[in-house]
């Protein structure tokens, strides 16, 4: 009986390390934007704050990404990021009900994403994490508390989402 794909071990190609971290910096580019953005749009509101925080702290991890690129003496692939942002830029023009102004739907499908791509961050980490254990680096410790950081910032996520759903569909949260 053959092995199921996922279980066979496959000679290591240096360059997919490198495809795989600019696949994430490409995606951390995207999320960068939308929660700057999102939180500009939420500026005023009782969830501006603390988007405006989490856009600092989404911004410093893809700064922690690119030093452990450089790190890891990856070449960064700057067509990925270009079509990142502009990927970022076509997902504002969805048909949400409203055709001038914003929907209330926006906030809950916007938080949703930027929860879907600090899910796949914190994919990220572990997976370098396991590079690490393996190879000296990057740092084990460096990349723990960056797989901290992403869980506690998908909580947050989490917590604003139930909330503007709870405010747009007129029900308790």
């Amino acid at each position: 009986m053959s092995k199921p794909a996922a279980d066979l071990t496959i000679r290591p190609e240096p360059q997919l390390l490198g495809i795989y971290l600019n696949d994430h910096l490409a995606g951390s580019t995207a999320g960068v934007q939308l929660v700057r953005r999102l939180a500009r749009s939420m500026r005023g509101t009782p969830v501006g704050e603390p988007l405006s925080g989490l856009a600092d702290e989404i911004g410093a991890d893809r700064e922690e990404l690119l030093a452990i690129m450089d790190e890891l003496e990856v070449p960064i692939r700057r067509y990925k990021l270009y079509t990142a942002a502009a990927a970022e830029l076509a997902g504002r023009l969805k048909f949400n009900g409203h055709l001038l102004t914003r929907s209330p739907l926006s906030v809950i499908v916007e938080l949703e994403m930027l929860r879907l791509g600090i899910e796949g961050k914190a994919s990220g980490w572990r997976t370098l994490r396991t590079v690490g254990a393996a190879r000296g680096r990057p740092d084990v410790g460096r990349v723990d508390r960056l797989i901290e950081r992403a869980t506690e910032q998908a909580a947050l996520i989490e917590t604003l989402r139930v909330r503007a759903a709870a405010r747009v569909f007129g029900v308790a949260a």
